[in-house]
């Protein structure tokens, strides 16, 4: 089966490079041809139009910033994209969005998985990151061994919405620990208490998390650098908060923290690293 790839920025193209790994053909395209090299190295065949990819792809696998970039490549690609062929969604993107597009997919014959990933850029780069999948369950099948092979874990959860909930949920989740990680760490420091003896004592605590494991470390060494903006931050924060089953239940620190990274990206710094959000 060959897979054609569009977006290959800090997570997808180490999606890609371990597709490809995986013994999979991928074509790649994205709007910065610089964005593929790696790709490309891997075994990639550059293709210079989304239309042109979709035309000679049987799964077209997407990995965009927004709604909008995802909703863009779409546009030139179901056109092209076959009966009975794939697409594959692996952005975070808002489930109401996805869905309309799967719909518009489905009259064309073509099936949709939404398989957002959660676990850093880092476990994408080790290619153990967790693959949250939603979809009709022979398709999933169907792509089984490439979901695999670009992640460790791969999740079934039922239809669009269950995955794409979830993974916004696991984004609230990471957003809320990393704020608190902060301000815990500052209140080490002004106790007195070494940090990195601190770092040590919360890893081996009941107040341990994958993110203080991970992002405290990023903050400690001054780098703030996670791979991932304040600006896909506040993108997600805003899907979480959209979500309908919030109603009249907001969670007061997902509320807080949403506040806080929009107050980043208005201060301009929507293109810094969330892992400032959580600055000592």
């Amino acid at each position: 089966m060959r897979y054609g790839f569009v977006g290959l920025g800090n997570l997808g193209k180490h999606l890609a490079v371990n597709l490809i790994r995986g013994g999979f053909e991928v074509l790649v395209n994205d709007l910065h041809r610089s964005e593929a090299d790696a790709a490309v190295a891997a075994g990639a065949r550059w293709v210079e139009s989304i239309a042109e990819l979709a035309a000679a792809c049987d799964c077209l696998i997407t990995c965009l910033p927004s709604p909008a970039a995802t909703a863009a490549v779409l546009e030139q690609a179901l056109p092209g994209l076959r009966p009975g062929s794939t697409w594959i969604e692996m952005s975070t993107n808002d489930f109401a969005e996805v869905e309309a597009l799967a719909a518009r997919a489905q009259e064309l014959g073509i099936a949709t998985l939404a398989c957002p990933v959660t676990g850093g850029v880092h476990r994408a780069e080790a290619g153990d990151i967790t693959v949250l999948v939603g979809g009709a369950q022979q398709v999933y099948a169907m792509h089984e061994p490439a979901l695999k092979a670009m992640g460790g874990r791969v999740i079934y959860l039922g239809g669009i919405e269950q995955s794409t909930v979830t993974k916004v949920v696991t984004n609230m989740l990471a957003f809320i620990h990393l704020i608190a990680a902060g301000e815990a760490l500052m209140l080490c420091a002004k106790g007195g208490v070494d940090l990195r003896a601190a770092y040590a004592a919360i890893a081996a605590s009941s107040g341990n998390s994958f993110v203080h494991e991970t992002e405290s470390q990023l903050i400690l060494n001054g780098s703030y650098d996670i791979g991932f903006t304040m600006d896909l931050a506040c993108k997600d924060a805003g899907f979480a908060a959209k979500l309908p089953s919030c109603g009249a239940n907001k969670i007061r620190h997902f509320d807080a923290k949403s506040a806080r990274i929009r107050g980043e990206e208005g201060g301009g710094t929507g293109g810094a690293d969330n892992g400032s959000a959580g600055h000592v």
